[in-house]
């Protein structure tokens, strides 16, 4: 049985202006994320395709965005600090770990949150935090120094998957949702893998179950919305990756992907991360985030009841919508899997 880690909301005050009841562990800022959640099922990374330039994009609207990418990251930190102790632990005895690990990069590190609870736990470790954004990289820098890890988190900017292995050699990767946005998760998980040291160890966070927060039976459209918005954006993720430079169909079979790039499988853990109801503040805004990210993007995909049923549940000022809701909650899983270098890789015809 696969075992799970669950995690508590965040504390604030409820959308009645009074204290929400506690929730069952307190949280810490964690992990990494990127754009607004609703565009796909999981964070977009930094090291996504980079869209083509447009001149009338809105400061406000990217800031916006960025906010949101940190609000997100700080939703998953009892997960992220738990599977970093676990990747601690596939090292060996605590002397032996903390010895063993003197170099992290964090491949799409958003804004340092992974990171930083890479750097906690690997205390003597220096951390390379790479991303694409530029905003982003500057709040990891941020972070690090809030926490008293200047010295030990440093940040690189990278655009494609062939400039990871330029950070090796390094004993620990850690990447969530990267590859997802890559073309070919193949190439790019040799890439990753090329970065590392003989002994080192490669963690690919992706995919998982999709988040839920909503009962099947809601009292507004029709029951199962949940369940079409998730097909629906199944949908949209199958379309995007067909449209990816050099996109290349393979079955995302993490452990045999990361076999077949040269590594021994170490093991996959699923982390459940839950806020129960009722949600707080933060949570709630994120869920609202979330859901007009999936109106924009689904479009024609949802049917009339489904997109006003998605309406109504925006609306700020209704009490059935997610900012009031008393049943609304918050249920994901992600699933970490490892692998590692036993020994040096030969080069591939790409590296000539």
């Amino acid at each position: 049985m696969t075992p799970t880690q669950r995690t508590g909301g965040l504390d604030g005050e409820g959308p009645g202006g009074g204290p929400d009841p506690q929730p069952r562990t307190r949280q810490e800022p964690g992990v990494r994320a990127g754009r607004s959640a609703g565009h796909t099922p999981g964070p977009e990374t930094g090291l996504a395709p980079e869209p083509e330039a447009d001149p009338d994009a809105d400061p406000d609207a990217e800031l916006e965005a960025e906010l949101e990418a940190e609000l997100e990251a700080e939703l998953h930190a009892g997960f992220l600090a738990e599977a970093a102790r676990w990747l601690h632990g596939l090292f060996g005895p605590e002397d032996r770990a903390t010895a063993a690990v003197g170099r992290i990069l964090d491949v799409g590190s958003g804004p340092g949150v992974a990171s930083r609870a890479l750097a906690d736990v690997f205390p003597r470790a220096q951390v390379v935090a790479v991303d694409r954004s530029a905003a982003l990289l500057a709040r990891a820098e941020a972070r690090a120094a809030e926490h008293g890890l200047a010295g030990r988190i440093t940040t690189r900017r990278a655009e494609r998957p062939e400039e990871f292995a330029r950070s090796g050699p390094v004993d620990l990767i850690w990447t969530g949702n990267v590859c997802r946005h890559l073309g070919d998760q193949q190439a790019a998980v040799r890439s990753l893998a090329s970065a590392l040291r003989p002994g080192g160890l490669l963690a690919v966070a992706e995919r998982g179950l999709p988040p839920r927060f909503l009962p099947r039976d809601i009292g507004i459209g029709r029951p199962g919305l949940q369940a079409r918005l998730d097909a629906a954006v199944e949908e949209q993720v199958t379309a995007r990756r067909s449209r990816l430079p050099g996109a290349t169909s393979v079955v995302e079979d993490w452990p045999c992907l990361l076999a077949s790039a040269g590594l021994v499988p170490a093991g996959s853990r699923t982390f459940l991360i839950e806020f129960p109801a009722p949600l707080d503040v933060p949570v709630r805004r994120h869920l609202h985030t979330r859901l007009n990210g999936l109106l924009t993007d689904l479009g024609e995909r949802l049917d009339l009841v489904d997109r006003l049923t998605v309406e109504q549940l925006l609306d700020g000022d209704s009490c059935t919508g997610v900012l009031w809701r008393p049943d609304a909650f918050y249920l994901t899983a992600v699933t970490v899997h490892t692998a590692r270098l036993c020994r040096p890789l030969a080069p591939s015809r790409t590296d000539s």
